[in-house]
């Protein structure tokens, strides 16, 4: 079995570099050990639109839980800022009731699914349940392994993408340094409830009293529903992320929004809050998305960057695949570079604003770099600074 590229990891990042791949002609054959795509949810689902238009996914509702109109950040002491696009004057976004939002909280089970969907549509070949568990070199090639349905396929392939999340196995089996300090992984809890008013905004809390070393929100899920979660940073307290947001839930000064909350279901795990890979490639191995740590540093957000890379990736392999050229490194870094171009180098200038405002002190709102991060990845246009 041979196809011109083998993707493992079915997430938004491994699904549009086969939608992307697979429409140009190429063979595709993307895996995911997972039975159910998205889950476990470790997201909130915040994507502003224009991630999805710029990458090719028209907003469907058969994903979006509910359209997003700006964000609000608070830091429970008094310190508060909000934009809300349906209010400004003029009215660049077009956000009147009614129109185009500045983006979205979706579904990530069936985000991801209907992602996947739409890759199989443009020809890329999909396996669920099928687990890489190794590969061995062939000349120029590689001979993948993967175990699915008990049984060891065997599948030659031009390039492997690694987009199979932050422990990613296939950079490990390339030697790609993919280590994380603890400090830089946030350990991310939420409630999925009913019972909770939202307005259309993104919520968020910081501070030290809410989410030592990172911050709390309020999502809207639409029709009464609402994701209320935090991360936090393990070396800034003592207490597991559950404690924390159990406290923000009872004793915060929102306290009172969530009293005839009911809790339908808990998410949560780990996210990281760290730099880019320093290397993201190796012979005939390219990393995108969580893999690569495409995550953006400040907010931990995922969705807009995994699209991005994926895209990327894609544009990259469309372009090199017919070239004649072998699968060495030398000729896979123009991948990272054109990655730097698109998005990396921003991502390194988050990273270390990162590291200045992430420090033991409070987040507050005086610091501004969050509410700059959230106006950037919702506005291409800078609104935001006249708030």
């Amino acid at each position: 079995m041979e196809f011109d590229i083998v993707i493992v990891g079915a997430g938004p990042a491994g699904s549009t570099v086969a939608r992307k791949v697979a429409a140009a002609g190429f063979s595709v054959l993307i895996v995911d050990k997972r039975q159910e795509l998205g889950s476990p949810i470790q997201c909130s689902g915040a994507v502003s639109r224009h991630a999805l238009l710029e990458n090719g996914v028209e907003p469907d509702t058969e994903f979006i839980h509910e359209p997003i109109y700006g964000f609000k950040i608070m830091n429970g002491l008094g310190g508060e800022k909000e934009i809300d696009y349906r209010k400004l004057k003029p009215n660049v976004y077009g956000t009147q009731e009614g129109a185009n939002p500045l983006g979205y909280v979706v579904d990530r089970r069936r985000f991801d699914r209907y992602l996947l969907t739409q890759a199989e549509r443009a020809g890329a070949k999909a396996w669920l349940k099928a687990e890489a568990i190794g590969y061995e070199q062939a000349g120029d090639d590689v001979i993948i392994s993967i175990k699915h349905y008990n049984k060891i396929e065997r599948v030659k392939t031009e390039i492997i993408i690694g987009a199979d999340g932050l422990r990613s196995q296939v950079g490990k089996w390339a030697g790609i340094k993919t280590h994380i300090k603890l400090k830089e992984l946030a350990s991310c809890l939420q409630f999925v409830v009913d019972g909770v008013e939202t307005n259309g905004l993104l919520e968020l809390i910081t501070g030290s009293q809410t989410a030592p070393g990172g911050y709390g929100w309020v999502f809207p899920k639409g029709n009464g529903y609402a994701e209320i979660g935090l991360g936090i940073i393990a070396p800034y307290t003592n207490v597991n992320a559950q404690v924390h947001l159990d406290r923000f839930i009872k004793n915060s000064f929102l306290s009172h929004r969530f009293k005839n909350a009911r809790l339908l279901e808990v998410q949560g795990g780990g996210v990281p809050l760290a730099s880019p890979l320093k290397k993201q490639f190796a012979r005939n191995i390219i990393l995108v998305g969580d893999a690569a740590r495409h995550v953006n540093p400040i907010t931990g957000g995922g969705i807009h960057t995994a699209l991005s890379g994926g895209t990327v990736a894609a544009e990259f392999l469309i372009k090199h695949l017919p070239s004649g050229d072998d699968n060495s490194e030398k000729n896979l870094a123009e991948y990272q570079d054109n990655w730097l171009e698109a998005f990396g180098n921003q991502m390194w200038k988050l990273y270390d604003v990162k590291k200045k405002i992430f420090k033991e002190k409070d987040i507050t709102i005086q610091d501004k770099k969050l509410f700059e991060t959230m106006g950037n990845y919702f506005s291409p246009n800078s609104d935001y600074k006249k708030i």
